[in-house]
């Protein structure tokens, strides 16, 4: 893997230089999931985030009655992990389960350090990222606790407009918590809004 959307992303986002970059990129490593294989089960140690080269990713739970529950998705350019796994190294909470074959690159505490120590940017960057993603799991609560599920869908489009041809219906209804004859029901109201 030529970590090429890792590499251009933290050039654009993160104000890293390309030379930068490439004296980072030995710190990180790289994994191909295929299809339904799971890059972080539930129980285990997650020790890296990811970032989705190519492919998509879904990190979810299950309830005690075994019904899933999609958290999040994470197409191209997305980070994702189990922070809690992360940060204070308890066992997993969540899985993390290829939707497609996909490609991550997976980033340690040590790549982290190091870029942090050659780009004030990229300390700021890295600051904002983990407030962004904060906000995002807080919206993310509030829209399933007090928003309708027209609402939590509208949201879903916005939030990942190049996913409603790429993942299977029941998915999106899990991830906004209703009913897949639920789902198929907003999106008739709302076609009939034309909205």
């Amino acid at each position: 893997m030529a970590y090429q959307q890792f590499s251009t992303y933290l050039i654009q986002k993160a104000e890293l230089t390309p030379e930068e970059v490439s004296s980072l990129l030995p710190l990180v490593r790289s994994g191909t999931f295929a299809k339904g294989s799971f890059v972080l089960e539930k129980g285990s140690i997650c020790k890296e985030t990811m970032f989705v080269e190519s492919g998509l990713l879904r990190t979810y739970t299950l309830d005690d009655k075994g019904k899933e529950h999609i958290i999040q998705f994470a197409p191209e350019n997305w980070f994702t992990g189990d922070r809690g796994s992360i940060f204070f190294n308890d066992p997993a909470y969540f899985y993390i389960e290829a939707v497609e074959d996909t490609e991550v690159v997976f980033v340690n505490d040590v790549f982290i350090d190091a870029a942090s120590e050659k780009s004030a940017a990229f300390r700021i960057f890295n600051k904002t990222i983990l407030h962004a993603h904060i906000r995002q799991l807080q919206q993310r609560v509030d829209q399933l606790l007090a928003a309708s599920a027209e609402k939590r869908y509208t949201h879903f489009v916005k939030q990942y407009p190049d996913l409603m041809l790429r993942v299977p219906q029941w998915m999106i209804a899990s991830y906004l918590g209703i009913t897949p004859e639920s789902l198929s029901r907003v999106r008739k109201e709302l076609a009939a809004k034309k909205i």
